[in-house]
């Protein structure tokens, strides 16, 4: 009887509470989202800019949006200092004691390592780097944001190609660190090479605590390199151009969209001049989208940082993923945990981010997002410049703008 009382007056005091206009999303929860960034190792100022892209949208989301569906999300970052020892330990904890319902992570090596966490606590993790090794089955709980290295590689080889003057193969070198995030375009690049008569001179790799590249930029050099392939952090590409100006070697030089950090615009003073191109595939100022709009509204609302910037451009994107990633999980199943939000995910057909970045899809067996590429000038007042259309370089041909 008592248990009846008691029940009884819950229901009364809730209908009361919704007479009088109190909605009963007061009485939702926080969706718990963490991410475990570099904030403090090598290329930190990237990891931070990364930070402060997802918290200025996160708080976007709860202050302006009112949330998803009245939650509040609360987001948690930590840092792990680039080491991946210490973002095991942190991704075990947001899936343990912490109980993240979805979970972000930074680089190559961490992605991979931390795989078998988040798929043993079927915990969702969206990777910031977009190594494809991530997608090595099984692929369960583990996203990429956008297209991988093996994108960047058909695209970059591709305007090559385009651009290339003259009956002979253009002559290409890869420069890259000597991890796994370094030799993440070596496979796809001799792929696509050899299918489209493209000639690869030489991969020159280092260490990622290599103090000068003077030695394997002479090499690509004498090897005969006409353009030059990087995938390394932008610290060792300010390295790269310096040292093409020690052994008088003008060559362009290509990138991932990883080659920029704000850092990179001060040290590569002087360095960068009209030599340096990457492929990008978000939207940049100029654009007109909801995108480029969105980000322009979050720099003015939040003052974080004062010029377009491809790191703080990602960060927007991860929350932003993960932000429609809950809205799907409770419109789909009435409920944002960790096991809905991976079915939300899961439904993304086409889904459209008004041109923050190419619409993603995901289905069961593929978490890649896109795989839609443009390529752009970089150029010294830290502005890129569009070279081409958007396109898929595994099944278009390259629109060079004019």
């Amino acid at each position: 009887m008592r248990k009846l009382v008691v029940l009884a007056t819950v229901c009364l005091v809730m209908a009361g509470l919704i007479a009088i206009g109190i909605p009963m999303d007061a009485f939702a929860k926080d969706i718990k989202a963490g991410a475990v960034i570099n904030l403090t190792g090598p290329a930190s100022t990237w990891g931070q800019f990364h930070a402060k892209g997802q918290q200025d949208y996160t708080r976007y989301i709860n202050e302006v949006k009112g949330g998803i569906a009245g939650n509040k999300i609360d987001l948690t970052v930590v840092d792990h200092a680039y080491d991946i020892e210490k973002a095991k330990n942190e991704v075990m904890k947001f899936c343990t004691s912490n109980k993240m319902d979805m979970i972000a992570t930074w680089d190559a090596g961490s992605g991979i390592m931390t795989k078998p966490i988040i798929q043993k606590y079927k915990v969702p993790n969206i990777n910031y780097s977009t190594y494809q090794g991530i997608l090595k089955p099984p692929v369960d709980y583990a996203y990429l944001p956008f297209g991988s290295y093996v994108m960047d590689s058909y695209a970059v080889l591709g305007y090559i190609k385009a651009i290339h003057k003259g009956n002979s193969p253009p002559k290409v070198g890869l420069l890259t660190y000597n991890n796994a995030y370094g030799k993440s375009i070596h496979e796809p690049s001799q792929e696509y090479a050899k299918k489209n008569n493209i000639e690869l001179v030489a991969i020159e790799e280092f260490p990622p605590k290599t103090l000068d590249l003077n030695t394997e930029v002479l090499r690509l050099k004498e090897k005969g390199a006409e353009y030059i392939f990087m995938q390394c952090l932008p610290s060792a590409i300010i390295m790269a151009l310096q040292a093409a100006d020690r052994v008088s070697y003008n060559v362009p030089f290509f990138g991932t969209w990883t080659s920029t950090d704000p850092d990179f615009f001060k040290r590569g003073a002087g360095l960068i001049r009209d030599r340096m191109h990457m492929q990008f595939p978000g939207c940049l100022p100029g654009d007109g989208t909801p995108g480029i709009k969105l980000i322009e509204d979050l720099m003015a609302r939040y003052k974080t940082v004062e010029k377009f910037d491809c790191s703080y451009w990602e960060g927007i994107v991860i929350g932003a993923i993960m932000a429609r990633a809950f809205q799907k999980a409770q419109d789909k199943l009435g409920k944002i945990d960790s096991e809905s939000i991976n079915v939300g995910l899961e439904t993304f057909q086409n889904e459209d981010f008004g041109g923050l970045i190419p619409n993603v899809t995901y289905t069961t067996t593929d978490h890649s997002g896109s795989f839609t590429a443009r390529i752009v000038k970089i150029n010294e007042d830290q502005t890129l410049k569009p070279l081409t259309k958007f396109w898929n370089p595994g099944k278009e041909k390259v629109t060079i703008l004019k």
